[in-house]
């Protein structure tokens, strides 16, 4: 697994959240062109987009709930 620094996290998040639909806030466009170079995002003509990949690296920082139950709240 790739090593990210708080920033490129935030970047990653902040694409997952770009695909779902939300308005979201610039970019740095360095922390974006790494997530590129890791294969974590792509550039398109609307800016960078999340790929599987960087989808799955999020899913394995933030875990959904455990199978001994509990509530799933948004954030």
């Amino acid at each position: 697994m790739a090593d990210l620094t708080e920033a490129e996290v935030r970047c990653l998040r902040n694409l997952a959240q770009k695909q779902a639909g939300s308005v979201t806030a610039f970019l740095n466009i360095g922390d974006a062109r790494r997530l590129t170079e890791l294969g974590f995002a792509t550039r398109s003509r609307q800016g960078w987009d999340i790929t599987p990949e960087g989808s799955a690296y999020l899913a394995r920082l933030d875990p959904g709930p455990s199978s001994a139950g509990g509530d799933v709240v948004p954030f």
